[in-house]
């Protein structure tokens, strides 16, 4: 009898938009359901994802998109692939929609982006959590920024309509997305609504699909 294989979901969205909060509400959400959870984020705790959180505002561009991917597949060789081979569902904060937005910012174009991402895991559930920009805009003025496209004026309102393109390019991969408002939800409603669908899927997954798939 072989080993069920984990669930692998990815969490991702613009900055304040209350992502670090949903994730812990979810992940008591998850054990108590009876999932073994592992949490994890990219850039990843090794020594490339360090150095790309250390320099990510002095990097840009392609460069930056490159760097990027290169920690993806180190993170799903090292740490994603082992742990969910071992059955246990694995959330990642921040995966390949960030990707499609964040340097995006950068104006590095899709058919880049998704070439470079050609060969990694892709999760059997995407949650992109949105707001109203205006919102966006009002919690990271009271948050401070973070990063250097927190700098721009007109960041939230690209960053949420970005989300959303990037929302429907993993769907048109087959990727199953859950885009959620948070507007006026609280961090413990969003994390429900998630964990509603993530106990409904069985996490017996025979074969996880690839971005060239689907070209």
């Amino acid at each position: 009898m072989t080993e069920r294989r984990g669930l692998f979901i990815t969490l991702d969205g613009p900055g304040a938009v209350g992502k670090t909060t949903t994730l812990d509400e979810l992940g008591n959400l998850l054990c108590r359901g009876g999932n073994t959870l592992h949490t994890t984020a990219e850039p990843s705790t090794s020594a490339l994802g360090t150095f790309i959180r250390a320099n990510a505002d002095h990097i840009h561009g392609r460069a930056l998109a490159c760097l990027v991917a290169a920690n993806r597949y180190e993170h799903i060789e090292v740490e994603l692939e082992p742990r969910l081979q071992a059955g246990e569902t694995v959330v990642c904060d921040r995966y390949l929609a960030s990707s499609l937005v964040l340097q995006r910012l950068d104006e590095v174009p899709v058919p880049f982006l998704l070439a470079l991402n050609a060969d990694i895991l892709l999760p059997d559930l995407s949650v992109i959590l949105t707001a109203e920009p205006a919102v966006v805009a009002e919690r990271l003025a009271h948050r401070g920024a973070r990063h250097r496209y927190h700098l721009d004026p007109a960041y939230p309102a690209r960053e949420v309509a970005l989300y959303a393109e990037a929302a429907q390019t993993l769907t048109t991969m087959g990727v199953r997305v859950l885009l959620l408002d948070t507007t006026t939800a609280t961090p413990t409603d969003v994390a429900h609504r998630i964990a509603d669908v993530v106990l409904s899927l069985t996490g017996s997954v025979s074969s996880h699909t690839r971005p060239d798939d689907h070209r």
